[in-house]
């Protein structure tokens, strides 16, 4: 039976939950958090932090929330901002193959955020907020991609579960509630994607003024303003994408990255990291690389990458890095990773074609092949390869927990890194301290950062 939109933003609890659900929504938090802890490491994070903190205060008479892996405070809307443009800054976060895009990098900031404004009582509670938000977002997210003409970024779809988790922590009537989602659907940025591939900069997924936008919404329908409708929620064209809201958990369906990188090049990475380990060839005697890929995926076309932000939306290079260096990690797509001449050589000298067959299974699907042409002639050439990390071909539990600790443990040191690894195994169990979290992941900058 369906649930209501408002009743399910309102009502529901963690016993409304599947064990199934609970332990992704772990999954999805710990996940995020190794990506973010690693994104305070670059450029961007430290502009949108420092541009949160100096231009998006908190009023004398307001609510203030720290920054995630910071520890200053900004207005909710403001911490929200720094933590989803931290998130997106590192290229590794969850992300769901129909939305086109990702949830959690708004959700999960907009979580911590309100919980600064409202603190949560129990972290049973934390783990509904984090539910609700992803259940809200991929709903949104695959009605905006049915109803609209053009390809938008996440933060077009992510704002209205922002909202939507807002509206929960403030107590907000279906009235209000309403308007709140209305406001964030049309304040969200519906900027288009596609730009940022071809022109790769630090506006990157939109998911920072998703977010931003999201919780303002929230905070301005609890003033009075009107916004409503959001017609991806009160739309019979789309009403069938919420007649299983609460039955069908489409937040079991998120994919998670092995590489920092965008997902369409992860494909062709695994083929590459395949052949790489089947034949032993060191890259020394690769003379050329070809890729077979889908459309959008060959348009991801930087060669020469000259900031973390090319680097994160290029084929050529994150593959050349793997075939060179047997991994794609923070290392291959720092600044330094970026001048790497045996990479460079590789990535610059890379043929990309698309496949039509693999374009038609695009968005649902992602399909690449690599060929090796070496220097002795001899081509070697991988089956055709899929992502890895999808729910057909998950990660290993242990494998998300060494991915987060490889992300995390440099940049927190290990003794902060644990302690927020047991603080989230913790949440929605006898004795799990919200407060104890918060403080570990917002009272204090990290080491690194």
């Amino acid at each position: 039976m369906s649930i209501p939109v408002n009743d399910f933003i309102h009502d529901l609890t963690v016993a409304d939950l599947p064990d199934t659900v609970i332990a992704a929504a772990r999954t999805c938090v710990l996940d995020l958090l190794g990506v973010a802890a690693a994104g305070t490491t670059t450029r961007l994070s430290r502009i949108a932090r420092d541009h949160a903190a100096r231009h998006m205060a908190a009023g004398s008479d307001g609510p203030a929330a720290r920054l995630m892996f910071d520890g200053r405070r900004a207005s909710p809307a403001g911490a929200a901002f720094a933590g989803a443009a931290t998130i997106d800054s590192f290229d590794a976060h969850d992300g769901h193959v129909l939305t086109k895009g990702h949830a959690g990098v708004a959700v999960l900031p907009a979580v911590l955020a309100f919980a600064e404004a409202r603190p949560f009582a129990a972290g049973g509670e934390l783990l509904a907020a984090v539910a609700v938000g992803y259940e809200l977002a991929l709903r949104a997210g695959i009605a905006l991609h049915a109803t609209a003409c053009d390809y938008h970024t996440s933060g077009a779809w992510n704002a209205l579960a922002c909202a939507a988790v807002g509206a929960r922590r403030l107590g907000l009537d279906a009235e209000a509630t309403r308007h709140a989602l209305g406001i964030a659907e049309f304040h969200g940025p519906r900027s288009q994607m596609m730009r940022c591939i071809d022109h790769p900069t630090m506006v990157k997924d939109g998911s920072a003024w998703g977010a931003f936008g999201g919780v303002s919404a929230a905070f301005l329908a609890a003033d009075g303003f009107t916004g409503a409708p959001a017609v991806l929620v009160d739309n019979a064209e789309t009403a069938a994408l919420w007649s299983d809201l609460g039955t069908r958990w489409r937040m079991l369906e998120q994919y998670f990255k092995p590489h920092p990188v965008c997902r369409w090049a992860q494909p062709a990475i695994e083929a590459a990291l395949a052949l790489r380990r089947q034949h032993g060839v060191p890259a020394g005697d690769v003379e050329r690389v070809r890729v077979a890929t889908f459309h959008e995926a060959k348009r991801l076309d930087a060669r020469a990458p000259s900031s973390t932000e090319e680097a994160q939306y290029s084929l050529p290079f994150p593959v050349a890095a793997a075939i060179v260096h047997g991994t794609v990690g923070a290392r291959e797509i720092a600044p330094e990773g970026c001048t790497d001449p045996e990479v460079l050589r590789l990535s610059r000298s890379m043929e990309v074609v698309e496949d039509a067959v693999y374009s038609a299974r695009f968005p649902a699907e992602r399909w690449a092949r690599v060929t090796f042409v070496l220097k002795n002639g001899c081509e070697l050439r991988s089956e055709p390869t899929t992502t890895r990390g999808d729910p057909s071909s998950p990660l290993e539990p242990d494998e998300l927990v060494s991915k987060y600790r490889t992300l995390a443990w440099p940049v927190l040191g290990e003794h902060r890194g644990a302690l927020i690894e047991a603080g989230v195994a913790a949440l929605g169990k006898h004795g799990g301290e919200v407060s104890d979290l918060l403080d570990d992941l917002l009272g204090m900058p990290a080491t690194c950062a």
